[in-house]
């Protein structure tokens, strides 16, 4: 079996040249995103390596599978469309899964909103939908992650577009200015609107809402003695829900550490936001997938009420797609 390396900018360009060279019989060994060379690598930007092989006995005299999954599908089909998966950034465990479900007519002539469908139904597990509020959904993490535009971009939601209306509780008495900016929305959006400068004014909160609730939490460490005492007093109530908010861009290893150093706040549910911003949401979605908590959330820009979604299976996998920003449309397997 001859086996070689082709590294170019593009998967397209790599298909190409390996085409050109081994000819249509070659298969696609891996696929890898490296370093670009020379000052292309210096600002951060990447090339796709892609490791091909020539079996040594053709395998056209094969019986053709119209429709098969097989594991050495030619470099036309599978292969090809693995590493248009890795290059948009998905880890190849989930590539090599959507691959796997695809047939061999869809890998070679997929478009965009057909990946879309691909990749979203292997994303049923990570993702929550258009579910129930909780009695008390809270919402924790880092400072400028946007907690307190994501409240306000669902209680605004919520009120237009189904007239349910949701209780506000500012309880980030740490930074200054947020529960001005959380009672301005809520005097806009027509919301109850609570002040908690304490656990004990908290407790209170909840106790006197009539409406389910939406309580944003100072953006201050894990180990903080003020998210200890918030931990302890919703640990002793029923229907409280908490949402972990990290930033679209969060690398993998910054995300494990966040997920590590709020794991006793037990949250429930992820809210990715910012994804307007991020190049890619696929590392922190792989470290969100390994602890098995789904996303609740997308947020992408501070237009309140506009820019949130529901993380269903098909807005999570037009994020990870970027909507063909990765010039898909025109590439073929």
């Amino acid at each position: 079996m001859k086996v070689k390396k082709y590294r170019q900018p593009t998967v397209r360009d790599a298909l190409r040249t390996i085409r050109e060279d081994l000819g249509a019989e070659a298969l696609v060994v891996s696929t890898d995103m490296v370093a670009a060379r020379g000052w292309r690598g210096w600002i951060g930007l990447r090339d796709v390596q892609v490791t091909a092989a020539l079996p040594a006995a053709p395998v056209s005299g094969r019986p053709a599978v119209a429709e098969g999954r097989s594991a050495d599908t030619p470099l036309s089909t599978r292969g090809g469309l693995v590493a248009r998966l890795l290059a948009s950034g998905l880890d190849r465990s989930m590539a090599e899964r959507v691959a796997t479900a695809a047939t061999d007519a869809e890998c070679r002539g997929a478009s965009l909103p057909e990946l879309r469908t691909l990749l979203a139904s292997q994303l049923g597990k990570l993702t929550t939908g258009d579910e129930p509020y909780a009695r008390v959904e809270v919402f924790i993490g880092p400072p400028g992650v946007g907690k307190t535009t994501t409240i306000a971009k669902i209680a605004a939601q919520e009120r237009a577009r189904r007239g349910r209306t949701l209780g506000l509780v500012g309880a980030d008495a740490f930074r200054a200015g947020a529960v001005e900016q959380l009672r301005t929305y809520a005097s806009i959006i027509g919301a109850p609107f609570r002040v908690a400068r304490s656990i004990e004014e908290l407790d209170t909160a909840l106790e006197k809402g009539r409406h389910s609730l939406l309580v944003d939490t100072a953006g201050r460490s894990p180990k903080d003695g003020g998210l200890r005492d918030l931990r302890r007093l919703l640990g002793t109530r029923r229907g409280v829900r908490t949402h972990l908010v990290m930033a679209a861009d969060t690398s993998a290893t910054t995300a494990r550490r966040l997920l590590d150093a709020y794991h006793d706040a037990r949250p429930d549910r992820i809210v990715i936001s910012k994804v307007d911003e991020a190049e890619t949401v696929a590392p922190l979605l792989a470290a969100v997938a390994d602890r098995g908590i789904p996303v609740s959330y997308l947020t992408t820009g501070q237009r309140v009420p506009e820019d949130l979604d529901r993380a269903t299976p098909a807005a999570l996998a037009g994020a990870l797609l970027r909507d063909g920003e990765w010039g898909w449309a025109a590439a073929s397997c």
